[in-house]
């Protein structure tokens, strides 16, 4: 009986140092399946990805902090053609107070400028009807709280940065929260000023009666919508506030 040879390669060579013979592979069957499904996983688009970051932006959007959110006010302060006359008509004063504001910097600058931005803000608003007029609203709100925190920056120079820099990114979203901040800092101020400049009393008292009287009239406006004339009562008012304010800056 002759020997034969087998075509099959020895076991013990194979797999040492890194040897293969050839037709046979250095993997599993169980290992190319796997293989080969995964190059086929990556090498397809990954559809979705790009509207699934775009919902999870809305989504955080939409759950953003209150403060982030755009202000909701009335709209109801023109009821009618003398109405809306008188509320263009008092509007001017800012314009004119503006106008008036002492320039000696940068500073006194910005919120002689703002206070001009408040009055034609306030008359564009009042002339407006539609749907632009909500959008006018929120820039006659975002204008006022402009001019207060230009003033707080024009009294005092020397406010926390951090506090000027969230009140600026703060401004489009929540102008009442930024007016009343900054307006504290400038009655807190002027208090200070009068007390110790006898020539500024005056002027103090008539502006903290001006300003009672603003914060009351502002008041009635919400809660008697259908009154007539208290909007423009009510610039009347603010108007005196601020030429009172802009004594300290003379």
């Amino acid at each position: 009986m002759g020997v034969q040879d087998d075509p099959r390669p020895s076991g013990g060579l194979n797999g040492l140092y890194g040897v293969q013979f050839s037709g046979q592979s250095l993997y599993s069957d169980d290992e190319a399946v796997k293989t080969s499904i995964m190059d086929s996983s990556t090498s397809e688009p990954l559809e979705g990805v790009g509207s699934s970051r775009r919902l999870l932006i809305q989504r955080l959007w939409q759950h953003r902090p209150p403060c982030l959110k755009p202000i909701h006010c009335s709209l109801s302060c023109d009821k009618h053609v003398g109405e809306t006359i008188a509320n263009v008509v008092t509007s001017l004063p800012f314009i004119v107070l503006g106008l008036q504001t002492p320039r000696k910097n940068l500073n006194t600058s910005l919120y002689a400028n703002s206070l001009i931005g408040v009055g034609i803000a306030s008359s564009l608003y009042h002339t407006s009807r539609g749907e632009l007029r909500k959008y006018l609203r929120w820039a006659d709100y975002t204008m006022i709280a402009t001019s207060t925190l230009c003033l707080s920056r024009a009294l005092r120079d020397e406010n926390p940065k951090f506090l000027m820099a969230a009140s600026t990114l703060l401004l489009p979203f929540q102008p009442l929260m930024v007016s009343a901040v900054h307006t504290g800092i400038m009655e807190v101020s002027f208090a200070k000023r009068a007390s110790i400049e006898p020539e500024l009393k005056t002027a103090h008292n008539l502006h903290k009666m001006s300003s009672l009287l603003g914060g009351a009239l502002f008041i009635a406006d919400d809660v008697f919508p259908q009154t007539s004339y208290l909007h423009a009562a009510w610039h009347l008012a603010a108007a005196l506030g601020v030429g009172t304010c802009n004594k300290m800056l003379e």
